[in-house]
Formats: structure tokens, sequence, C-alpha cells
């Protein structure tokens, strides 16, 4: 295994008349490059590989973020940010509550096991 975690950020630019907004209008590639950065310097970039993401479709919540293979959504992140999803969530292993995406569509324990059978029945 090449990566044993991926920082997906939303980096999708949408008109600025979108009502969800964007999560690339909200400064989403300058976070993502400094967190590339902040992983680079702390020397985990050989195990945490930071990526773009297209449309996550979650801008409502901010520039939005999920973390893999967890399935970790967290929404309106900041640069502020950046040190403590780091410190809890990829040294410690504790997901950091106060960010996650209050949105039961992004709770994690509903997608674990997820068949893509179940799913079909649910459309």
């Amino acid at each position: 295994m090449r990566f044993k975690k991926h920082i997906f950020i939303c980096t999708n630019t949408r008109p600025p008349e979108h009502p969800k907004g964007s999560c690339g209008q909200k400064g989403s590639e300058e976070l993502r490059d400094k967190f590339k950065k902040r992983i680079a310097e702390l020397g985990l970039n050989k195990i945490v590989r930071v990526n773009s993401a297209g449309c996550l479709d979650a801008c409502e919540y901010g520039i939005s973020i999920v973390i893999y293979p967890e399935a970790i959504w967290y929404g309106n992140v900041s640069e502020k940010d950046i040190e403590k999803i780091i410190d809890e969530h990829l040294v410690k292993g504790k997901v950091v509550e106060s960010l996650l995406i209050n949105d039961e569509r992004f709770n994690p324990k509903l997608m674990k096991n997820a068949k893509i059978e179940a799913l079909k029945d649910e459309h």
C-alpha cells in the first residue's frame, strides 16, 4: 500500500449565484496547498496523500474534505483546523467531532459495508 490515508479537499467552483456556493470560492485551493505543505514538513507525505477533489457535493457546509479509508467528512474547514486534523485524526486516530458535517448523509457508519445492490433499492 502506497498511502495509508487520503485527504480529498473539494476545489470545485460553481457559478457565484449557485445556492450551495462552492468550496473553490471559499479558498479551498489555498487550504489544499497549506495542508500539503504541512504534511510534507512533518514527513507524513510518504503515507498521507492530500488530493484535490472535484465536487464532493457538500459545498453548502463550507470547505469540505473527506479522509479515507475512514470516510470521515469534515465541513467548514479552515487553515486553523489543519493542525487539529493532523494531530487528532491522522496522528492520534481520533475523529475531530467539532468539524464533522452534521448531516446523516455524511455519517461514516451508514457508509460502512454498504453494498451497491442495497443502494440501488433506495432509488
